[in-house]
C-alpha cells in the first residue's frame, strides 16, 4: 500500500513548488482540466524505487490573512490524521513567524515522522540563517531551494527512510474490490447499508461522519466481491473540517487499491466539482467507474429528466463519456441490483482480452476506411495492432511514422474499439509505436 506524504506550512513558503517538483517524474493525478479541483493537489512520486502519494494542503487555503490561521490549523490536523509522513515547509528569508510556531506546536504532539524543510536556502549565508529553525523544537532540519531543486535529494532520502513499515495486507480470496466513493453526504453509507441489509455503517445527516476504509465481503444475490468504504464514526470535533479536502484524501487510498469505483453523487446537488475531482482521480488511476445518481426519489421529474441529467453529466466527463450512469435511491432501494449488475459488468469489461487476429481483422478495416491524416506530405501506414497483456486495457498500433499520429486520431481508434467491444466504464490506453 502506498505511503501518503502531506506537505504543510503557511501560505507562500513554496509548498506547491516543492509539490510540483516531487510529482514531475509522474503526471499529477488531478489534472488542470477546468473544474477538476482547485490547482493540482494530489499526485504520485517515486524516489529510489519507492512510490508514494503526495498531498499539497496548500490548494485548500482560501480567504484573507486573518482567516488563514484557522484554515492552516485544520489542514495540519487533517494531514496528521491522514498522512504517514509530514513535510513541514518554512521560509529562511522570513525566519520563524507566529504562524510557523502555531504549526510547530501542533506537530510537536505528533507521533508520526515530521521532516522540517527550510526553503530558499541557496547559498552559505542562508545555510547559517537556517540554524534559527532549531527553535521550533522539531529537531534536525533539511535545507533546500524548491525553485532550483538543490537539496531536495537529501530531503527525499530522509523521507524514504522515515516511511513506516507497512504490514502486508491479506486480500480476501482474491475477490474483486469495489470502492464506494463520493463527496460527503452523497449517501455512500446508506447505499452500502441497503446492499448489506444491516446498519453496519452509522448514517447521520451530518456530512462526513465516515472514517477509515473498511473492506466488507459481499456475498448475496449471486455476487461475490469486497466492498471498500470509508466507514466508522468521526469524532465530533472533526465534523467542522474542510470536507472537500477530507474527501479527496479519503478517496485517494480507496481508489488506489480498488478495481472498480462506484461514484455516488447526490441527485439534489448535481455533478459538482468535487464529484469531478474524484471521477478524474479514478480515471487517472485507470480504474473502472460506475456513476450512481443517488436520492433520485427526491428530484422533481418530467419525462426528459433522466436523459437530461445524464447528458449534463456526460458533458462534464468529456472525452471519457462511455461510463454507466444509473439513477438509484438507497433509501427506497430503487435499482440497487441494477447498480450491482452494472458494476460487475464493468469489472468484466476491464479484464476482457481480445484475440490478436480478431482485433487486426476489425481494426485494420477501420484504419483503411479512415487512415491517419497525412502530415507534411508524409503518409502514415498502420499494418498491425494488438492488445497488450496488462492489468487494464491497453492497445498498441505499429506504424511507420508514429510521431505523426495525433491525439484526435487516437481518440478515433478508441471510439472504434468501444463501438465493437464493450469497454463501458473502463479507461483505455492507445499507444502508437514504430514497426
Amino acid at each position: 500500500m502506498n505511503n501518503i506524504v502531506a506537505i504543510v506550512g503557511r501560505p507562500n513558503v513554496g509548498k506547491s513548488t516543492l509539490f510540483n517538483r516531487l510529482i514531475q517524474r509522474r503526471e499529477a493525478i488531478v489534472d488542470s482540466v477546468s473544474g477538476v479541483t482547485r490547482d493540482r493537489n494530489y499526485g504520485k512520486s517515486e524516489w529510489n524505487g519507492k512510490e508514494f502519494s503526495v498531498i499539497d494542503t496548500g490548494g485548500y487555503v482560501r480567504g484573507s490573512d486573518d482567516v488563514f490561521e484557522g484554515e492552516i490549523r485544520k489542514q495540519v490536523e487533517l494531514a496528521i490524521d491522514e498522512a504517514d509522513v509530514i513535510i513541514f515547509v518554512v521560509d529562511v528569508e522570513e525566519g520563524i513567524t507566529p504562524m510557523d510556531e502555531t504549526v510547530a506546536k501542533l506537530l510537536r504532539k505528533v507521533t508520526k515522522p515530521v521532516l522540517l524543510a527550510v526553503n530558499k536556502v541557496d547559498n552559505a549565508m542562508r545555510e547559517k540563517d537556517a540554524i534559527e529553525f532549531y527553535n521550533l523544537g522539531l529537531g534536525d532540519y533539511y535545507t533546500f531551494a524548491s525553485i532550483s531543486g538543490s537539496g531536495t535529494g537529501d530531503l527525499l532520502d530522509a523521507l524514504i527512510d522515515a516511511f513506516p513499515e507497512k504490514p502486508v495486507v491479506e486480500v480476501k480470496e482474491d475477490l474483486p474490490r469495489f470502492a464506494v466513493v463520493g463527496r460527503p453526504n452523497a449517501g455512500k453509507s446508506s447505499f452500502i447499508n441497503a446492499l448489506i441489509g444491516q446498519d453496519r455503517y452509522i448514517v447521520t445527516d451530518i456530512a462526513g461522519t465516515t472514517r477509515d476504509a473498511i473492506d466488507t465481503k459481499f456475498d448475496r444475490f449471486g455476487f461475490e466481491f469486497n466492498l471498500v468504504d470509508t466507514a466508522g464514526i468521526r469524532r465530533k470535533a472533526k465534523v467542522k473540517e474542510d470536507l472537500e479536502f477530507y474527501s479527496v484524501m479519503r478517496s485517494v487510498r480507496a481508489i488506489e487499491h480498488a478495481d472498480i469505483c462506484i461514484l455516488v453523487i447526490d441527485a439534489t446537488r448535481g455533478f459538482e466539482g468535487q464529484d469531478q475531482s474524484i471521477f478524474w482521480l479514478a480515471e487517472k488511476n485507470r480504474k473502472g467507474v460506475v456513476i450512481l445518481v443517488n436520492k433520485w426519489d427526491l428530484v422533481e421529474k418530467d419525462t426528459m429528466s433522466t436523459r437530461d441529467y445524464e447528458e449534463k453529466i456526460k458533458k462534464e466527463l468529456m472525452p471519457f463519456t462511455d461510463v454507466p450512469i444509473l439513477f438509484v435511491s438507497a433509501l427506497t432501494k430503487q435499482r440497487l441490483l441494477k447498480a450491482l449488475e452494472a458494476t460487475v459488468q464493468v469489472f468484466e469489461n476491464r479484464k476482457q482480452r481480445i484475440a490478436t487476429s480478431k482485433f487486426n481483422e476489425y481494426m485494420l478495416k477501420v484504419i483503411e476506411a479512415y487512415p491517419p491524416p497525412a502530415t507534411k506530405g508524409k503518409y502514415v501506414k498502420i499494418k498491425y495492432c494488438m492488445q497488450l497483456p496488462t492489468a487494464t486495457p491497453q492497445f498498441v498500433f505499429f506504424a511507420n511514422m508514429p510521431q505523426y499520429v495525433k491525439e484526435p486520431y487516437k481518440r478515433y481508434l478508441e471510439n472504434k474499439i468501444r463501438e465493437n467491444w464493450d469497454f463501458a466504464g473502463v479507461p483505455i490506453d492507445i499507444y502508437i509505436r514504430e514497426k
